[in-house]
């Protein structure tokens, strides 16, 4: 009977843990943009998304849409901590350094405006940007997203198999092996 018992809650304990939530942040500019899923692969909707600054004060608040994606505007630059809450109580976090954030900085060439006239007689402001800048500004933006991938991978490595992992594995083990036996148990019975 103990033994009945003991099989149950490993079973039932890697039953839970089978639906953890992931939520992904990265940065592109003045935004961070989300992406929550479950672990079977299918998308967070309406999850509800919190973020908060390295003393714990939430900054604000929002949903997750059809897709499980949110984005919001950098509140400011700290160490930031978006936390996703779905269905049944399960969350997950992703932790953004102040370090990742950008600065709060002119883009190239804001200054340097030109002013011609259109085809209408009507002024018109364009921005002169050169070569150069918007080199330099396409290079800043692709090692934003290096980075972010990078330091995802990282994350990724450090997580070790835990505890958790380890007695749902020996409960699923278990749980196919109790099955063989009630059917085998079945057939010498027959």
């Amino acid at each position: 009977m103990r033994l009945v018992r003991l099989l149950l809650i490993l079973c039932i304990t890697g039953m839970i843990f089978a639906h953890k939530i992931n939520i992904f942040a990265t940065v592109e500019g003045d935004r961070i943009y989300t992406q929550s899923y479950a672990s079977d692969g299918s998308k967070i909707k309406g999850g509800l998304i919190e973020v908060y600054d390295k003393n714990g004060n939430k900054l604000l608040t929002g949903k997750t849409d059809s897709l499980g994606e949110f984005s919001f505007l950098i509140p400011e630059r700290d160490d930031l901590r978006i936390v996703v809450t779905g269905g049944m109580g399960h969350r997950a976090e992703a932790v953004i350094s102040a370090d990742e954030l950008p600065q709060v900085k002119k883009e190239p060439g804001a200054k340097q405006r030109q002013e011609k006239k259109s085809e209408c007689g009507k002024e018109s402001i364009t921005p002169a940007i050169d070569t150069a800048s918007l080199r330099i500004m396409i290079e800043e933006a692709i090692d934003t997203r290096i980075q972010t991938v990078i330091r995802m991978l990282v994350e990724q490595k450090k997580k070790d198999v835990g505890y958790v992992e380890i007695i749902g594995g020996i409960g699923y083990i278990v749980g196919i092996i109790g099955i063989i036996a009630f059917f085998m148990g079945r057939k010498k019975n027959v």
